[in-house]
């Protein structure tokens, strides 16, 4: 056998065992707590929403290591109507959403700042447990940072991966067992609430059911349910109606009075 042909057997067979004897057990920082702080639903509504859900994060930041990450709102859908308008590419798209996110986690940063709120870009991911143990509350932009790299679209030019993706993502790396998205809403309707009053609450689902439903309006972004499926880790996505005074608290202690959306 050739040397060439020694290396492409011995790297092959390392990849096999390495894939016959992997398990998943190495969680990196598996106590954080991932929140994701809606955009449009939150932060667009402005002190009278956003206060109180501050507050309540830092009442709880003792008992539970948070991260913050933010969403992109309306601001972030008018870029993309812009961005489309001049037939510009998904990675384009990618790049003006995420800048809305970065402006909306600083804004968080600053208002958290007194309480130990502290910005972090993508590339600082690593310090994530650093700053947990000290007692700080990180705040992300929410959007991935897929950039000019975003995958394209099945339809459309709206980029997949958003922010919800982004908190996702977050969680599945850490080791985190569960993603809570902070919106206005309780959860998850067979219609939107707001122009169906009579909109039936769906309060758990397991994932494989929500995807056979095929709704014409999620709380989540659809890729999020895909990586559901396969992830590692997350093995529940939990929606907080955080305009309720209190359901955060309750969905930290495992009390989820939103929509629990789970996988086996």
């Amino acid at each position: 056998m050739s040397k060439l042909n020694e290396l492409s057997h011995f790297m092959h067979t390392a990849l096999t065992d390495a894939e016959k004897s992997y398990q998943n057990d190495l969680k990196i920082y598996p106590k954080a707590v991932v929140m994701k702080i809606g955009g449009q639903s939150i932060t667009d509504r402005g002190r009278k929403a956003v206060f109180p859900i501050l507050k309540e994060l830092v009442e709880n930041r003792k008992k539970h290591e948070i991260i913050i990450t933010s969403g992109g709102g309306t601001r972030a859908r008018h870029a993309y109507q812009v961005a489309i308008d001049l037939n510009m590419p998904v990675g384009v798209l990618a790049e003006v959403g995420g800048a809305v996110t970065v402006q909306n986690a600083r804004m968080l940063q600053m208002l958290l700042a007194k309480d130990g709120g502290i910005f972090l870009d993508h590339l600082e991911f690593e310090k994530i447990p650093l700053f947990l143990r000290m007692g700080c509350i990180p705040i992300m932009p929410g959007m991935p940072p897929y950039s000019f790299w975003e995958d394209i679209p099945d339809r459309g030019s709206i980029p997949i991966h958003r922010t919800d993706a982004g908190a996702f993502f977050t969680a599945e790396a850490l080791g985190s067992d569960t993603v809570f998205f902070i919106k206005d809403e309780k959860g998850l309707f067979t219609e939107d609430p707001k122009k169906n009053p009579k909109a039936e609450f769906i309060p758990k689902i397991h994932v494989d059911d929500l995807i056979k439903m095929d709704l014409g309006d999620l709380v989540v972004e659809r890729a999020v349910l895909d990586y559901l499926k396969r992830s590692r880790f997350v093995k529940r996505l939990v929606i907080i109606n955080g305009t309720q005074p209190g359901e955060i608290t309750k969905a930290l202690n495992g009390e989820y009075n939103g929509t629990e959306i789970y996988r086996d």
